[in-house]
């Protein structure tokens, strides 16, 4: 006898969730939409164990959508430093002030009001939708890809409209209209703990017997992605400039990784070798950033590395001294070391900024 294929997934999902489900989150089971939208934004693109941290320091310092709204922009880009993708930071500003100041600080209540807001797609606003209203809305994201990709033995690409619109009906005909909220939690945790990417637990899967990716030996094979994402390599030398115990920074502004951020004088080289090259090059290297003023190097760091979505960067600084009797240079804001640590700055320059280089701000840069 053949059996009802999504309501045996949908109904043994929610037992799994009912009986065994033991994912602890801090939003689970939230139903303040503030709460909820924030913790979706965060989530987007970055792990749970990631963002997890951030959610909670963000509602510490940010109770309310009407305190995040009031606060300064640089503020809540320095509370986001290291999580990534700046957009969502600037997006979620931008939507607080809009809620807080437009709305009286109401959410919109339906799908369609939500997907409105700056920084929501058609996932986070399902999802929030579905736990903060119980709105019949099924969220797809990549949980959910793999697991009905398995489970119904799908092959086509997850990264086409044709396979978007195949999985997207596919959810919603899962998606039981009355427990939208739990059936959208369990589905989400059965993947990040059951059907995992890597080291799935097929053997204690309660969807084994009618799993198509199982029967088939294809279950690391699914969920298929049609396209590859080309990394691009790039390299950066920071020039850690003081000059009276105040260092040179510029904030980004152009389209590009770390927009709005603040950053040390930069050069960008287009190959690794051609940076060694201009390192290998007896000083001045000044001229390049300060138009040939004089300097003292102080030392050259090690290379770091940061891998993001589609590029990696190779960074290197060379901290530089300028001597106290010349004018600083214009075009920069000069702040001290203090300071330095209350700026929102990518992640790589932290990593630069070690222990050893600290240390030299406090010797070798005295004037």
């Amino acid at each position: 006898m053949s059996i009802d294929l999504p309501r045996y997934f949908q109904q043994t999902l929610l037992r799994w969730h009912r009986k065994e489900n033991r994912r602890e989150l801090p939003w689970k089971e939230e139903k303040d939409v503030y709460r909820i939208w924030l913790s979706e934004i965060i989530l987007q693109q970055t792990r749970v164990e990631q963002g997890r941290g951030y959610y909670e320091r963000f509602l510490k310092a940010y109770p309310t959508v009407q305190q995040l709204a009031a606060a300064p922009l640089q503020d809540v880009y320095k509370l986001w430093e290291g999580l990534g993708y700046y957009n969502r930071c600037r997006n979620l500003h931008a939507t607080a002030v809009h809620i807080a100041k437009d709305r009286g600080g109401d959410f919109p209540r339906d799908y369609e009001g939500l997907l409105a807001l700056k920084g929501v797609g058609p996932y986070t606003a399902a999802a929030i939708a579905s736990f903060a209203y119980n709105l019949p809305h099924a969220v797809v994201d990549g949980n959910v890809f793999r697991v009905l990709s398995r489970f119904f033995g799908i092959r086509e690409p997850i990264d086409t409209s044709r396979g978007k619109r195949l999985f997207t009906e596919l959810a919603h005909s899962c998606l039981p209209r009355s427990k939208a909220a739990v059936y959208n939690q369990a589905i989400m945790d059965f993947g990040a703990t059951v059907c995992k990417p890597e080291a799935p637990l097929c053997t204690a899967c309660p969807l084994r017997k009618s799993c198509a990716a199982l029967q088939t030996g294809s279950v690391l094979q699914l969920p298929v992605k049609e396209k590859q994402v080309k990394q691009r390599n790039r390299w950066f030398l920071f020039f850690i400039t003081c000059h009276k115990k105040r260092f040179a920074v510029e904030q980004r502004t152009g389209a590009d990784v770390w927009q709005h951020l603040f950053q040390f004088p930069l050069q960008e080289f287009s190959t690794e070798q051609e940076m060694k090259n201009f390192l290998r090059q007896p000083p001045p290297h000044l001229p390049v950033i300060f138009n040939g003023l004089p300097f003292r190097q102080i030392a050259v760091t090690k290379q770091v590395v940061q891998k993001l979505s589609h590029q990696t960067i190779h960074a290197q600084a060379v901290l530089l001294h300028l001597p106290p009797a010349m004018k600083r240079p214009a075009g920069y804001q000069w702040t001290s070391a203090e300071g330095i640590k209350e700026l929102p700055m990518p992640r790589i320059l932290h990593q630069l900024l070690g222990r050893q280089v600290l240390e030299l701000f406090d010797t070798a840069f005295e004037d």
